[in-house]
C-alpha cells in the first residue's frame, strides 16, 4: 500500500491514512456567537465521508477579541461546547478523526473593540494599532488557551493544534518583526518563545492527547524568522511534548509569496531532519503522487490538504485512483465509487 493511504499513529491515536484536512476559516457563524451551524456540520461531515484521515477544524478563537472576524468559530465559553460536540460526533460517525485548531488573531483581528499584540505595531496602514499586552492580559490569554483545551476535551476531540503561524498572536510573540518588548517576553529568541511555551504548558494541564503546533517556517523578510530559528523553536517544542509541527509560512508582514506546487515542503523537510520531530507538509499539494513522493522521501510525516479539499471533498478517493490503490467506500456510495 502507498504511504499516503497507510495508517499513522500519534500517541494512542491511529489515523486510517496520512491525509489531513488543513484548518481553513469558513467565516460561517452568521450570528457572530462563535457557535457551530448547519454549514459546519455539512462542510466537515462531507470531508469525513470523503475518507480524510484527520480533519482539523478551522482556527477557533479562545477569546472573543481573538477572532479573525466576527464570523469565526469560538471555544471561549461553555455554551459553545454542545455544538462542538455535535460536530465531533458528525466527523466520527463517518470514520474520520477530529482535531481542533486553537487560535488568537492578535493584531490581525477584525472585530470591534480593542485588539491585542505583544507590541503596539499595526499589521499595515489600513489596520488598527493594537494594544501592547500587559502581564495580566498575557496571563489571561494563556489561561484562555488552557480553558479552551478543557472544552475541546469535553467535546470529544481527538487532537489539538495550537495556531502559532500566519502572523497571529503567538506568531507575533515569536517574530522579531512584531515583538519589540523589553520584558521577559521580548528580545532574544528564548524570551520570544516564552509565550508559546506557557500556552503549551497550559494546554497540557487540560489535555494529554496528541498535540500539534502550526508555525510559519519562514517569514520571507531579511529581518524576520528563517529556518535556523524555526528549527530551534521546533527543538524546544519537542522538549515541551509537542508531537508534530505543521509547517506553513508567511503572514507576519505583508509580502507577496511566490507560490508553486509544494513550495513549503522544504520547510517541513528541514525541521523534520534537523529538529528530529515529525512534521506535516502543506501548500499547493494537489495530487496523490505528489503527497506520496513527500512521504516516501521522508520529507514529512503527514500531508495537509487545504483548498484542494474545498474543490474536491472526496480528494482521498481521487488520490487513490491516481496511485492505483483501493480506498474504503461509504456504503451508500458503493454504486458510484
Amino acid at each position: 500500500m502507498s504511504l499516503l493511504l497507510s495508517p499513522y499513529h500519534v500517541k494512542d491515536l491511529q489515523l486510517k491514512n496520512r491525509i489531513v484536512m488543513s484548518p481553513m476559516c469558513m467565516y460561517a457563524c452568521e450570528e457572530k456567537d462563535g457557535k457551530v451551524t448547519p454549514w459546519h456540520l455539512t462542510h466537515y461531515g462531507s470531508r469525513a465521508i470523503g475518507q480524510v484521515g484527520l480533519i482539523i477544524q478551522e482556527a477557533t478563537a479562545v477569546l472573543p477579541a481573538g477572532r479573525i472576524s466576527e464570523e469565526d468559530l469560538g471555544i471561549w465559553e461553555d455554551e459553545q461546547v454542545a455544538g462542538l460536540t455535535q460536530l465531533v460526533q458528525t466527523i466520527h460517525a463517518f470514520g474520520s478523526k477530529a482535531g481542533i485548531q486553537l487560535a488568537h488573531a492578535g493584531r490581525k483581528a477584525l472585530v470591534p473593540g480593542t485588539i491585542f499584540a505583544p507590541s503596539a505595531i499595526p499589521y499595515n496602514e489600513q489596520m488598527r494599532v493594537p494594544k501592547a499586552m500587559t502581564q495580566e492580559e498575557i496571563d489571561g490569554t494563556i489561561e484562555a488557551f488552557g480553558m479552551a483545551a478543557r472544552r475541546a476535551r469535553l467535546a470529544g476531540y481527538d487532537l489539538i493544534e495550537i495556531h502559532g503561524a500566519h502572523g497571529y498572536l503567538i506568531n507575533e510573540f515569536l517574530s522579531p518583526l512584531t515583538n519589540h518588548r523589553q520584558d521577559q517576553y521580548g528580545g532574544n529568541i528564548e524570551n520570544r518563545y516564552r509565550f508559546l511555551h506557557q500556552v503549551i504548558e497550559a494546554v497540557k494541564e487540560e489535555w494529554d492527547g496528541p498535540l500539534f503546533v502550526r508555525i510559519s517556517g519562514h517569514e520571507y523578510h531579511p529581518d524576520g524568522q528563517g529556518m535556523t530559528e524555526s528549527i530551534q523553536l521546533a527543538q524546544w517544542m519537542k522538549e515541551d511534548g509537542v508531537d508534530l509541527i505543521d509547517v506553513s509560512s508567511g503572514g507576519v508582514v505583508s509580502y507577496k509569496i511566490h507560490a508553486y506546487p509544494g513550495y513549503q515542503v522544504p520547510f517541513a523537510e528541514g525541521i523534520k531532519r534537523e529538529a528530529g520531530i515529525p512534521t506535516g507538509a502543506v501548500g499547493l499539494i494537489t495530487q496523490g503522487i505528489q503527497g506520496e513522493e513527500i512521504l516516501q522521501n521522508q520529507r514529512a510525516d503527514l500531508i495537509f490538504i487545504g483548498r484542494e479539499l474545498l474543490r474536491d471533498p472526496y480528494w482521498p478517493r481521487t488520490a487513490a485512483l491516481q496511485l492505483h490503490e483501493e480506498i474504503s467506500v461509504p456504503k451508500p456510495y458503493e454504486r458510484g465509487w
